[in-house]
């Protein structure tokens, strides 16, 4: 029992900081590939091409003056951003990054838990980080705040339900919530789900972008018409924990994209867990790219585009997998 416990905490340990060093350094990729797409060099000055940028970001931002909003309700004000945090670090949690290893002559699973419903888990857990959002716009007792969260509410809303609905393709053919074994159940490359729920996937993909927020989705921040969105009233640590927040759900979507549908650690040659990360570095790569490249809809474009495009995609989906399987 006390050896499980100690594997257990070392595990937390090691998935907190691969985590934290992924999205702190994902902030210093993003700024490099959006200089390369637009002719520009991005950071460049602080270590070796700009290598010690995110620790320069995030020791101004502790140090930065706190300030809270005189009218602003205290208390939600203050655990909204870690109603961001949280959530999106324990979906981590649940990822599998690699096969088993054996390590001092005992086999451990490169995942902190390995739960039997983690799908379920995932989506319940993913649901949460909204909560966040409209009570930070609540709480700041701000009008563009405000907008900014019923923005955020009203989309996530609108596009988990689809998120969720098209994963069930997928598993009506593995038979299984749980990940490991999902990802067990793509063996081979032809295989991988991406080949066997094309429409899934697309579906997936454009969903978990907008659910993060993310351009061209980024609705909720829109600072052309609401300075910052939900966070405008936010400074210091606390603003960081909602930027760390986005970069974790980034991060999140890319290793469930690759879990799910990219075979998660399969591949030849390499050890499993680099295969992992390449997948991860891919979907990554794709959502900088889609920022760089696209515009940002309008709201009603959106909720269209949510309603009456993907969901009955994704439920057209769901019927052909089951005629397929019939």
């Amino acid at each position: 029992m006390i050896e499980f416990v100690i594997i257990t905490l070392v595990k937390i340990g090691v998935f907190l900081g691969v985590w934290l060093f992924l999205m702190a350094y994902l902030t210093w990729l993003e700024r490099k590939l959006l200089g390369d797409f637009q002719v520009r060099l991005g950071p460049m000055y602080v270590g070796p091409h700009g290598l010690l940028q995110p620790i320069a970001d995030g020791l101004k931002l502790f140090f930065k003056e706190d300030i809270t909003p005189s009218s602003a309700s205290k208390l939600v004000y203050t655990l909204a951003p870690l109603l961001t945090f949280v959530p999106a670090y324990i979906i981590f949690g649940v990822i599998p990054l690699g096969d088993k290893i054996t390590l001092f002559g005992k086999e451990i699973e490169l995942v902190v838990s390995n739960l039997n419903i983690g799908v379920l888990y995932v989506l319940a857990v993913l649901s949460m980080a909204v909560y966040g959002l409209v009570l930070a716009g609540w709480a700041s007792n701000s009008k563009y705040s405000l907008l900014g969260g019923i923005r955020s509410t009203a989309q996530m809303i609108s596009y988990e339900v689809t998120l969720g609905l098209s994963l069930i393709g997928l598993l009506m053919i593995s038979g299984s919530l749980n990940l490991v074994e999902i990802v067990k159940s793509q063996d081979s490359f032809f295989h991988w789900y991406i080949f066997r729920q094309p429409l899934g996937f697309i579906i997936f993909l454009i969903c978990g972008i907008a659910d993060n927020n993310r351009a061209p989705f980024d609705l909720p921040e829109a600072e052309n018409e609401l300075v910052a969105g939900y966070y405008t009233e936010y400074s210091s640590m606390k603003f960081a924990l909602f930027f760390l927040g986005e970069y974790g759900n980034m991060i999140n979507i890319s290793a469930l994209t690759t879990t799910l549908f990219l075979g998660g650690w399969q591949g030849p040659f390499l050890p499993p867990f680099i295969w992992f990360f390449i997948k991860v570095f891919l979907v990554l790569f794709l959502f900088i790219w889609l920022r760089a490249t696209l515009p940002r809809f309008r709201y009603d474009q959106l909720m269209n585009f949510g309603w009456k495009v993907l969901l009955p995609l994704a439920l057209f989906n769901i019927f052909i997998t089951g005629i397929i399987m019939v």
